[in-house]
């Protein structure tokens, strides 16, 4: 069979280029493997293009803006999918557009397809009593309730994204003074996070239990696996953490947001360390934001640091004190005769 050109470099791109020049991470080069495994299926299910007869040619803007429509419609996707699927569609625009100049003028019509604005949605965190309720809820009686704690727990005291606590291994944790752990995050960054006290004994006693407390030969093994001993997954952390959520719900009386997601305790240690005082730079640090304006979302969405915020700048009004001679009734019997 022969092999077309937008074959040729779309498999340069995922195979060779995001690895090798853009030094992307495996998770990155999944998404946008996914975005063009969705795009195959729409052009061969909805447009009837097969992915060997697929060229650059037909590679055009009014069959990219099909296929995000599509995906909005037929796959129920939020703006901000849509957007992330098209962003992953200009990056391998830029990179293919020297390689076919002629067909460079409908590439910069692609790359003209803007995002779409859509309102951002607040954020959703827990309070420090429903935090509490929620860590509450696993039962330490049994070593899988022990493990779900432990994935709770380091969830919200070390601020990770879930990937980065998938990708956890033995050889990230330091329970030496001072306790860390090291995450590797989006972008290939790497930050070191301080561990509690309390979640460093945790986390002493969940590796002896797991027999990999300073066990130098498993220093490569992840910190936390499945029933068949393989690194949890999205899926499976969601899992847990859904099944004590709704625990948690059921016997609190405490608040709690509608739906709950490894991102949500992402968030809630944020809002809890913004209501603690804490500088926003180092809030920024600690949870591996490139810029401060990010982290600023959690300032912009807090009520209570708002109101604290305006009282401290609030300039009391002086209320002057009202004449009493309304009270006095000679005088407001004379003005009745007066009037009549």
């Amino acid at each position: 069979m022969i092999s077309t050109d937008f074959s040729r470099y779309l498999t340069k791109f995922l195979g060779s280029y995001l690895s090798g020049q853009r030094n992307v991470s495996p998770n990155t080069i999944k998404s946008y493997s996914d975005t063009f495994r969705l795009f195959l299926q729409y052009c061969q299910n909805v447009v009837g293009i097969t992915p060997e007869k697929l060229t650059m040619k037909l590679f055009s803007s009014s069959l990219i803006k099909g296929y995000l429509d599509w995906l909005e419609s037929e796959r129920k996707y939020a703006i901000s999918s849509r957007n992330q699927r098209l962003a992953c569609i200009h990056a391998f625009v830029r990179f293919v557009q020297t390689e076919v100049p002629e067909t460079l003028f409908e590439l910069q019509r692609i790359l003209g397809i803007p995002l779409k604005k859509a309102a951002h949605a607040s954020i959703s965190y827990l309070t420090a009593d429903s935090m509490s309720a929620l860590l509450k809820a696993p039962d330490t009686t049994t070593k899988q309730g022990r493990r779900d704690l432990m994935i709770l727990t380091l969830l919200y005291d070390s601020g990770a994204r879930v990937q980065e606590l998938i990708d956890l291994s033995v050889c990230d944790v330091r329970t030496d003074k001072p306790a860390t752990i090291t995450l590797h995050g989006k972008g290939r960054k790497v930050r070191t996070v301080p561990l509690m006290s309390h979640t460093t004994d945790m986390l002493i006693g969940y590796l002896k239990e797991q027999n990999l407390f300073e066990r130098s030969e498993k220093r490569n093994l992840p910190v936390f696996t499945n029933s068949r001993k393989e690194r949890l997954s999205r899926v499976g952390i969601a899992y847990i953490l859904d099944k004590y959520f709704a625990l948690a719900k059921a016997n609190s009386e405490n608040v709690f947001p509608d739906r709950i997601s490894p991102h949500v305790l992402r968030h809630s240690k944020a809002m809890h360390m913004l209501q603690s005082n804490i500088n926003l730079i180092y809030i920024r640090d600690f949870l591996g934001h490139v810029s401060v304006t990010t982290t600023e979302i959690y300032a912009k969405a807090d009520v209570e640091v708002k109101r604290n915020a305006l009282e401290s700048a609030y300039v009391k009004a002086e209320i002057p004190e009202q004449s009493e001679w309304i009270d006095d009734k000679s005088l407001m019997e004379w003005l009745k005769n007066l009037c009549k």
